[in-house]
């Protein structure tokens, strides 16, 4: 037990023979129970887990029998758990890239009731960062901001971070049924979180990059990630927000995006004005910046409700 809590980890791992071993083996001793989860591998990564099982109570093998996905993998873990009444439950993956010294910084937030779910922050500074390519930085950039207008966890750094932790009433709340089985789980898992009201905080930690080898494409990741998010941005607008309880920033949200891109629209037809028709490009360029300037200061708007919601609501 940890601070009286009982504490589960799920150890999704899909060909890590090399290194479920080592995961494995330095799992800190207040660790209850550990669900590692094999989604079909095809190399000797359920004998590793087998070995280290026969040796450590604690640790349960569960096997996918297809390929189903990180996502998956974990939500079968976060169901075994519940199963087995334990009380928190952190996520480790199966490369031995999250330090397990850092877990109690995990866990507090949740004992301490200042949180449901907490995730790993590598960003925050370039010492944490260190060894995370510039283009793997720049993905993961770019996805922070689109999980933030997505989830509305605006002060969430990192949320491509799979070191994370979750309290039992979260995972008891939120239908896991409906977590996107594959990369991006942790992303969809923020959506449906906030719609349910749970605070959700960050945890610096250095990154720890070894032998692992990452298989995302972060060109067709990011493309494949951001038509999640939108789906998951307009779900969350209409469960949170109209169903669960009306707020006006959907106004601003629709107004924000049909005045942007009708403005895109006169821009067009601004430059046909003037370079196909050979007119005064003056008044259709101005009528232009000024409906770009109403759908901007409406998605501002917009956004800002949003920021207040995070802060003001919440189990707490």
């Amino acid at each position: 037990m940890y601070r009286e809590r009982r504490i589960a980890v799920v150890v999704p791992a899909y060909n890590e023979e090399l290194l479920i071993g080592p995961t494995l083996d330095t799992m800190p001793e207040f660790v209850d129970r550990v669900y590692v989860v094999d989604d079909c591998s095809a190399d000797q990564t359920s004998p590793r887990i087998g070995e280290r099982a026969a040796k450590d109570p604690r640790i349960v093998l569960l096997r996918h029998e297809t390929n189903c996905g990180v996502g998956a993998a974990i939500i079968t873990g976060y169901t075994a758990a519940l199963l087995d009444d334990l009380d928190i439950v952190a996520v480790m993956a199966g490369d031995n890239q999250m330090d397990p010294a850092f877990l109690p910084k995990l866990l507090d937030p949740i004992v301490d009731g200042k949180a449901d779910y907490t995730v790993g922050n590598r960003l925050i500074n370039p010492e944490f960062r260190k060894g995370m390519s510039r283009w793997r930085f720049a993905g993961n950039a770019a996805l922070t901001l689109l999980t933030k207008i997505a989830s509305g966890y605006w002060q969430l750094v990192d949320p491509q971070n799979g070191y994370t932790a979750i309290s039992r009433r979260a995972l008891e709340t939120i239908p896991l049924d409906a977590v996107y089985p594959r990369y991006g789980y942790c992303n969809d898992i923020l959506v449906r979180l906030n719609v349910y009201g749970f605070r959700v905080t960050n945890v610096p930690h250095p990154a720890r990059y070894g032998l692992e080898r990452s298989n995302i494409k972060y060109s067709s990741y990011i493309l494949r990630l951001s038509g999640l998010l939108l789906k998951d941005f307009l779900w969350r607008l209409k469960t949170k927000y109209v169903v669960m309880g009306f707020h006006p920033l959907v106004f601003f949200y629709f107004f924000g995006v049909a005045f942007s891109v009708i403005s895109v629209l006169m821009g067009i037809y601004s430059l046909y004005f003037k370079f196909v028709q050979d007119n005064s490009v003056f008044v259709p360029a101005v009528i232009t910046l000024l409906i770009f300037g109403l759908g901007a200061q409406f998605l501002l708007f917009a956004m800002l409700f949003d920021m207040q919601a995070e802060k003001n609501g919440g189990w707490y």
